[in-house]
């Protein structure tokens, strides 16, 4: 097989994207959903103006208009109002499809991208030319994503991303089954016992930190705050659901040590069983009123038009075996890290910043390694 250069000169890898097809069935008539009337609604969610929601979309007025009427026609109901001299709003049905594809956008999108990679990877292992990309195991966090895009936005695939909790992250670099992990950890008290579940997969002689970012967690709440949610005593109070994140995700061992210190347990919240797998999936519950409070990143609040009642800062790091600091795409990436294009991507989140990423550390120099009531010993030949 041929080698294929990228337009740098450097060997192409295969690249895959999937994304979700809707099929919409009502009255007897089906269409294939469009998503330019996704782009459309939210934009006219957001100006109250079908002008600039057309603009935005890369799209004429007549066709914006045009999309908005087939759909409605197909709904038999209005998806938008037109008032002069007020603009252009959503009706509860558009408010309603617009929801519904923010929510299946933020379940299903990390999860078709780690599928993506994991295609890509197989494909690419057959491909004469193509190197190996980086493998990131990482928990899911929007700056991640932000590295991930602009890294391989040249088509030459180089940061294979697979979405994991901050532990099994973890678990996977100690087993060899990725090159570099991501996890969090709170500042604060609760930083040395949130340390201790991390402690067993980490190899401080074998293995060094980059940081990557600070962001704040905290509750994720509709606009309001109609519930009160200021504490985690208000997670127990009568006719308040959660929506929370999965096992092993460092979001959820910052919750369970919170309740901890306060002395309540999971058993007390209702919905506290209920789970999803990204920050963007909770928020999505909240905005479409299936849960009255959340607990993640200000962004994903944000990114819904919800309210956000902070709780704790933490700090986002990367980690991976100290030989890999060699490896061209390694080198690459930090690089990228220290620049200011990256800490102006990291700056537009709510709540992020990354003014020391790309720096690297010894565990014990970034963690309270030592405060640890049981340090992880090391075994020689135990790292992976």
């Amino acid at each position: 097989m041929p080698r294929h250069a990228s337009h740098e000169g450097r060997p192409c890898a295969i690249e895959i994207a999937i994304a979700p097809v809707w099929t919409i069935r009502y009255r007897g008539s089906a269409r294939q959903f469009d998503f330019v009337l996704v782009a459309l609604l939210q934009a006219i969610g957001e100006t109250g103006r079908l002008t600039q929601a057309a603009r935005r979309a890369g799209i004429s007025y007549r066709h914006a208009w045009n999309v908005i009427e087939r759909w409605g026609a197909f709904f038999r109901s209005p998806l938008v109002l037109m008032t002069r001299g007020r603009g252009t709003r959503l009706t509860p049905l558009g408010e309603k499809l617009l929801w519904a594809a923010q929510r299946v956008d933020a379940r299903l999108t990390p999860q078709l991208e780690s599928l993506a990679s994991e295609l890509a990877r197989a494909l690419n292992e057959g491909l004469t030319g193509a190197a190996p990309p980086l493998r990131l195991h990482a928990s899911h966090d929007f700056a991640v994503a932000q590295l991930r895009e602009r890294l391989n936005q040249d088509g030459a695939t180089r940061i294979d991303l697979q979405y994991r909790g901050s532990i099994d992250a973890l678990a996977a670099l100690c087993h060899g089954a990725c090159d570099v992990a991501g996890f969090h950890i709170a500042d604060g008290p609760l930083q040395a016992e949130i340390l201790g579940r991390y402690a067993k997969w980490m190899k401080p002689r074998s293995q060094r930190l980059i940081r990557f970012a600070t962001r704040t967690q905290g509750f994720v709440v509709p606009p309001g705050n109609p519930k009160a949610i200021r504490t985690v005593a208000d997670l127990a109070r009568p006719g308040v659901r959660l929506i929370n994140r999965q096992r092993g995700s460092g979001t959820r061992t910052l919750l369970e040590q919170l309740l901890a210190h306060a002395g309540l347990s999971g058993a007390a919240i209702a919905g506290f069983e209920t789970e999803e797998y990204t920050h963007a999936a909770v928020a999505a519950l909240v905005a479409g009123r299936l849960a009255d409070v959340g607990f993640g990143v200000q962004a994903a609040a944000d990114q819904f038009g919800l309210d956000f009642v902070p709780v704790a800062t933490e700090r986002y790091f990367l980690i991976l075996r100290t030989e890999m600091l060699e490896h061209a795409t390694v080198r690459e990436m930090l690089g990228f890290l220290r620049g200011g294009e990256f800490r102006r991507l990291v700056a537009s989140l709510p709540g992020y910043g990354a003014d020391l990423a790309g720096e690297v550390l010894a565990i014990p120099a970034a963690l309270p390694w030592r405060h640890l009531r049981e340090p992880q010993r090391e075994v020689a030949g135990s790292s992976p």
